[in-house]
């Protein structure tokens, strides 16, 4: 195990952590047993995680943007957010994201579980091996998302019949401003397929802390260029609206799934 993963508390039952919008709590059958605020080395996380159980599973809810939703992505304490999840004993996390489409299949309200990422931020606290550290440490981040995770979450779409595109290379933004139509030609050209803000460092921290990490993501709106008027905050709301039903569902169904996490040496 990892530098990072070795100090943080060993647990026998899975727990699914869920990061995103305070909305996602509003799963059927889930029961909200309380709420959690941990400590961790690298500050307070976005806000207090909130215990639930469905079917018999405990999952722990992440206001990656705080409650209420306040931090902008680039404030965001991803490093802070990781542990404390770890620390409360999670050890498959999925990331909900709003996202912006490019490929012409991830239209507003299309739901997606892309398989590759391009990371463009920059000025985040990006790792835990830095500082006081015993060695250098390199993961390997050929594949930022864990496939048997991915596979599971399209599984869960399908049972629910709800369509999801199960491919796409996401491309991660500074934000908090939208971008430039010729930023996304740049981006297209990169061959990225959407657009999102909050995609790293989430996954590779994940990755490095050894947490099964997926994508789930929402497309709020076409990319700047990609539609002949200007992204209208009414028109991202809508796709919010029309596409949240989706998303929930397939995390109800894929929480009852009994996930278990990747064995690692």
């Amino acid at each position: 195990m990892t530098q990072a993963a070795t100090s943080a508390k060993e647990i026998t039952t899975p727990t699914i952590g869920i990061v995103g919008g305070t909305g996602l709590t509003e799963l059927e059958g889930l029961e909200i047993t309380g709420e959690k605020t941990i400590t961790t080395p690298w500050g307070a996380p976005s806000a207090p995680l909130v215990t639930g159980n469905l079917s018999g599973v405990p999952v722990i809810f992440l206001a990656r943007h705080g409650n209420p939703h306040r931090i902008p992505p680039h404030q965001v304490n991803y490093r802070a957010n990781l542990w404390a999840l770890r620390e409360a004993g999670v050890r498959t996390v999925i990331g909900v994201n709003a996202v912006g489409g490019i490929h012409a299949a991830m239209g507003p309200a299309q739901i997606v579980i892309p398989d590759q990422m391009v990371d463009y931020t920059w000025g985040r606290g990006h790792t835990f091996f830095e500082g006081d550290i015993e060695h250098v440490t390199h993961i390997d981040f050929t594949y930022p998302y864990t496939e048997t995770l991915r596979q599971a979450l399209k599984t869960a779409a399908l049972d629910e019949d709800v369509h999801c595109v199960d491919f796409g290379v996401y491309a991660a933004t500074q934000g908090p401003r939208l971008e430039t139509s010729a930023e996304v030609r740049r981006l297209e050209n990169d061959g990225c397929d959407l657009i999102g803000m909050t995609g790293m460092p989430e996954a590779a921290l994940a990755a490095e802390l050894e947490l099964d990490y997926a994508c789930l993501a929402l497309v709020v709106n076409w990319a700047a260029g990609k539609s002949d008027h200007i992204i209208t905050m009414d028109e991202i709301q809508e796709a919010i609206d029309a596409g949240m039903s989706g998303v929930r569902a397939i995390l109800a169904r894929f929480i009852q799934q009994d996930y278990r996490p990747v064995d690692r040496p």
